[in-house]
């Protein structure tokens, strides 16, 4: 069993991690700015705490002596200012993460920066919807300005397919591929992976330390 923190934990993918979490029986502290949004929850191993994520000293109080955090944070697709709080405050999540010493930081990435062919990222390829690319963009900067330099904490960022959740949402096949850089795609071209697996990807992250200091990827 893992004692953990999870950041995000109300959101569309913090909630599939959560639930999959519990379900394996992993101990969940999470740190959430209303408590009322995860009472519906009911399970020993969970600990809900109201605090801000994006303060340093919550995440230090609350991470310290655990064995990893799991940062789903998103400021919200609809946010106007979703490019300039993720670059604010993702930052302020990874300090917040190594002042607390806990070993491992995982993060729910994106696929902007995973590669549709050599030299080309999908993020660079005009086939998102427009919506997206503040929040695609600022998360890919983050990862690829900050996370690729960071070497005092064991930090993983797995980004899901190009689809998360959107073509077989609420379905748990407990099977997915891995990547590394470079987007995956089934015999048709298309690239998904449900949220519910995305979940387990992480897990089984979380328990069986595949990677280290890096990005993966998963998909069908």
């Amino acid at each position: 069993m893992k004692d953990i923190v999870l950041l995000g934990a109300t959101g569309y993918v913090g909630r599939a991690l959560l639930k999959e979490a519990l379900d394996r029986g992993e101990k969940v502290t999470a740190i959430v700015r209303n408590a009322d949004k995860l009472k519906d929850i009911d399970n020993s191993n969970l600990t809900v705490v109201e605090g801000d994520i994006t303060d340093p000293e919550i995440i230090e109080k609350y991470a310290k002596g655990k064995d990893a955090i799991i940062s789903a944070y998103n400021p919200g697709w609809a946010n106007p200012n979703i490019y300039e709080e993720t670059l604010e405050n993702y930052p302020k999540i990874l300090e917040g993460a190594k002042k607390s010493g806990v070993p491992r930081l995982l993060i729910v990435g994106g696929a902007g920066t995973l590669f549709v062919k050599p030299g080309l990222r999908l993020v660079d390829t005009g086939t998102l919807p427009e919506a997206w690319l503040p929040g695609v963009k600022s998360l890919g900067k983050f990862y690829l300005d900050t996370l690729t330099k960071e070497n005092d904490i064991d930090w993983v960022f797995l980004s899901p397919a190009a689809n998360l959740g959107n073509l077989q949402a609420g379905t748990r096949t407990g099977k997915y591929r891995v990547g590394k850089d470079d987007l995956l795609v089934d015999e048709k071209g298309d690239s998904f992976i449900s949220v519910e697996d995305y979940a387990m990807a992480m897990i089984d992250e979380l328990e069986n330390e595949k990677h280290h200091k890096e990005r993966f990827t998963v998909a069908y």
